[in-house]
């Protein structure tokens, strides 16, 4: 039950996905084939109007396919017959469509559980916290110019910036102050740390402006954590072992719903698998804007391009850019999903 209602969510998330292309493309009027969720064959679909609309086997991946996208067409309502404008806000709409839906699963989860201040419970004896006179009850505004709304963020920062120096803005008794903490490292956990304490769990409830904004820096907490991750495996910190894909993910949120039910019950498994949506939405919208051809971005980079230049790029060219590039993904699909199995076994 668990992995079904795993896949169902992760369905969902990319059909939204989908689903901001399509409406878009209908806004520009341009001629949408078919709107379909999954990969591989058809096992059942229906035509209205102009669109088929079906569920193929594999239950990952989507698409909206329109017509003359990948390719020449002379219909007046093709993708490239339409403005390069118009094609960019086509292409875009699914990656905002993830960010405006990770939004709205925040707003669910911050109005039932609220949000934690970014608020110190203590310092850790003997750390350059200590050293810097921070002590309980001071409210951590920014480290190093990044600027916290969540304790978790303060966690996060230390936790993908090991070892560098922290230019931290704090608040007391509605004071603004500032010190430089340089870590040291805790030979208990290994990890250089600079002894700030807080607690991430202890959380509070706001008025309705309050969750709405909390809801935006929550999609920001995620999006954030999704960049630093990849900027760690640009810089070789991290490897393609420790990636996930579908499958990683799938048995994850299968993990986190069985964990969840057994502590607090149904109610609690489903509100941390709405959190976790939360998560793979923004995750979602980001991977598909990274400009790496046959996905969003690397089409925009076409795109944007097209429009600086007021011409076309060749479709035979960007075609082959497009065909490279989705080969490359499949294969590191491949690879990914084959390190999942390994790891569930």
């Amino acid at each position: 039950m668990n992995i079904i209602i795993a896949i169902l969510i992760f369905s969902i998330i990319i059909l939204f996905h989908e689903l901001g292309h399509f409406l878009l493309a209908k806004f520009n009027g341009i001629k949408v084939n078919e709107f379909c969720l999954g990969m591989g064959p058809t096992l059942v679909g229906f035509t209205k109007g102009e669109t088929k609309y079906s569920i193929k086997l594999l239950p990952f991946g989507g698409a909206c396919m329109m017509e003359g996208e990948d390719g020449e067409s002379q219909d007046e309502r093709s993708f490239h017959s339409k403005s390069v404008w118009a094609r960019i806000s086509v292409v875009a709409a699914g990656p905002i469509f993830n960010f405006i839906m990770a939004w709205v699963f925040a707003v669910i989860v911050i109005s039932i559980t609220g949000y934690d201040r970014p608020v110190l419970s203590g310092v850790m004896e003997g750390f350059p916290a200590e050293e810097a006179g921070l002590q309980a009850g001071d409210e951590i505004i920014s480290m190093n110019g990044y600027r916290t709304h969540f304790y978790r963020e303060v966690s996060q920062y230390s936790l993908f910036h090991p070892g560098e120096d922290i230019e931290l803005v704090y608040k007391r008794d509605g004071k603004k102050y500032e010190t430089t903490l340089s870590p040291m490292l805790d030979e208990e956990s290994g990890r250089q740390l600079v002894g700030l304490s807080g607690k991430p769990f202890a959380r509070v409830r706001g008025n309705v402006p309050d969750t709405l904004i909390a809801s935006v820096y929550e999609v920001r907490y995620w999006i954030n954590n999704t960049m630093e991750s990849l900027r760690l495996l640009v810089s070789g910190q991290v490897g393609l072992k420790d990636l996930s894909g579908p499958v990683g993910i799938v048995k994850l949120m299968g993990d986190t719903y069985d964990t969840s039910e057994s502590r607090g019950g149904t109610g609690t498994a489903i509100l941390s698998m709405v959190n976790f949506s939360i998560f793979l939405s923004a995750n979602l919208g980001i991977m598909n804007l990274l400009p790496i051809p046959a996905l969003d971005g690397g089409r925009l980079v076409f795109l944007v391009i097209e429009a600086i230049r007021r011409k076309r790029i060749s479709p035979e060219k960007e075609g082959m850019v497009h065909f490279v590039g989705l080969m490359a993904l499949m294969a590191l699909m491949v690879f990914v999903m084959f390190n999942d199995i390994r790891n569930i076994l």
